[in-house]
């Protein structure tokens, strides 16, 4: 390590000096894409954190531009309509917020149809905007990309459902390789000859030759990008009663998608649309997509199922990014640049994130990483409500956009969070969520979040001053504060409060002195 990676090191810890800053990443802060799909035309709008994106604008039209191509060959008539309207609609909306240039992808849909170069040159001629018609492979490279974006370094099989294709594309060690493309879209499922038996023995033989041309081996985990895989995890959501809504990250196993299957097939489709909140048009799709799931799942075997939200559209963002971007932590880039933009002290969280890390002496790296984003993001709500300021925090770790974050471990920074400003946690209304961490999880979070509670009244004119010392002794049963002499003005009665409800969640006896000072 030269003298400059021992410096980064010895300031900001296992996580690297903060990057949100830099040129490169600032050039990404406000990215525009329109996605041109075969059941869909979206615009979204990224801003912020460049390797965490927060979703400046995002706008979706159900246009339907490869419905009935397998009989026609062209891009359906009406389809054709909505997708120029709101392709025209993006282009004024992204001028009028000066965003540009767009990048434009088209997929499946135009590359297939007859009428496709037309329709991309038409929409060029009127606009302006150029659509990159892209192919199979490269669609399935940019999804993958996508999953990326929130999974760096990610291993697996990602999956990219659209309208008229699904891609597939191997990650070995944060790297795209082999990927292929297949007519397993919904729509162009709708038009196979032989009614249901006739489709599934299709689904089969294509899944199998999926198979056979990835060479895979199974049990990788399978990565699931696109909106009819979505709406299936809502409904898996729906049939469990799971009670966090948040759709990326969700884990599905083999056994659970042949029951939502079933329950798909057992209910009636307006009603569970209307309970799920799912679009009509989409609804429409979500029994052909579930019978292609089943079958690359009984194919592939994987040893489990994640949901991405990430996909095409967030590949095309990371595709700009610089490599050093790449292999960032998007979770903590994220709460890094949250508290540059609204914390009252900024660059205390490093600070806090060394005072309470003795409590934690023999956590592992995932939970180092829960912990510097706690306290990353301690301070970063200070303008709600004093009354809500506990539910808002909690709110915002558990339903952001935050990449990177299982579900139990946004529930786990939500707890934390939410006991920075508030002793107690019963009574809100998120017990039901709760249980996604097991006791001693619950436990851990509340601790984190009582000692940021305790370390934010002990606030210097330095950030980077350490206000003092916790020891915990095993042994004695004991909770030593040792203060920074600077501090010790600061230690009042609520600060002794906070210190001693901090040692009853760990068990223990709470005392206080001032460094130097006689005992």
């Amino acid at each position: 390590m030269d003298g400059q990676s021992e410096s980064t090191a010895q300031d900001y810890g296992p996580f690297g000096k903060p990057i949100f800053d830099d040129p490169k990443a600032r050039a990404l802060s406000r990215v525009g894409v329109i996605d041109v799909g075969s059941n869909s035309v979206r615009l979204v709008i990224f801003d912020g954190a460049a390797r965490s994106p927060a979703y400046f604008y995002n706008e979706k039209i159900m246009a339907g531009l490869g419905a009935g191509m397998s009989e026609t060959g062209k891009l359906n008539p009406e389809g054709r309509a909505r997708a120029k309207a709101a392709i025209r609609r993006f282009v004024a909306l992204a001028d009028g917020l000066g965003i540009s240039p767009l990048t434009a992808v088209a997929t499946a849909a135009v590359r297939e149809a007859s009428d496709g170069p037309a329709f991309r040159d038409e929409i060029e001629r009127e606009t302006g905007l150029k659509i990159w018609v892209i192919d199979g492979q490269e669609e399935a490279r940019l999804s993958a990309q996508g999953v990326l974006l929130g999974w760096p370094g990610s291993y697996g099989l990602v999956c990219d459902i659209g309208g008229s294709s699904m891609e597939l594309a191997d990650l070995h060690d944060g790297q795209v390789s082999h990927r292929v493309t297949s007519p397993l879209g919904p729509l162009k499922l709708q038009e196979v000859k032989g009614g249901k038996k006739g489709r599934k023995a299709f689904i089969r033989d294509t899944v199998e030759s999926l198979f056979e041309e990835m060479g895979e081996e199974t049990g990788k985990r399978l990565f699931l990008v696109g909106g009819s895989w979505r709406a299936i995890a809502r409904i898996d959501m729906e049939r469990r009663g799971y009670p966090l809504s948040v759709l990326h990250e969700y884990r599905m196993t083999p056994r659970r998608v042949s029951k939502t299957l079933k329950y798909i097939e057992e209910n009636n489709l307006e009603e569970l649309r209307s309970r799920c909140g799912v679009s009509s048009r989409r609804m429409e799709l979500v029994p052909l997509a579930i019978h292609v799931l089943r079958q690359v799942v009984a194919r592939f075997k994987p040893k489990d199922i994640a949901i991405s939200s990430y996909g095409i559209r967030e590949g095309l963002l990371y595709e700009q990014m610089p490599q050093d971007l790449r292999e960032r932590d998007p979770l903590i880039e994220a709460c890094r640049f949250a508290e540059a933009k609204d914390a009252r002290l900024p660059g205390y969280g490093k600070t806090l994130y060394d005072f309470v890390m003795p409590l934690f002496p023999r956590c592992g790296w995932q939970k180092k990483r829960l912990i510097k984003a706690a306290t990353l993001l301690h301070d970063v709500s200070w303008r709600a409500h004093p009354d809500y300021r506990h539910e808002v925090v909690f709110d915002n770790a558990t339903r952001a956009n935050l990449g990177g974050l299982k579900h139990s471990e946004r529930v786990f920074l939500g707890i934390a969070l939410l006991h920075r400003y508030s002793n107690k946690r019963e009574g809100t209304r998120f017990e039901n969520l709760y249980d996604l961490l097991d006791e001693r999880e619950q436990r851990d979070a509340e601790v984190l979040g009582k000692a940021m509670r305790l370390g934010a009244m002990l606030w210097l004119k330095d950030a980077n001053d350490p206000p003092g010392t916790l020891k915990l002794s095993a042994k004695k049963n004991e909770l030593e504060l040792v203060l920074h002499p600077q501090a010790g003005p600061l230690f009042g009665e609520v600060a002794e409060a906070r210190l001693k409800s901090l040692a009853g969640s760990l068990g223990a006896s709470a005392s206080a002195r001032v460094k130097g000072a006689r005992r």
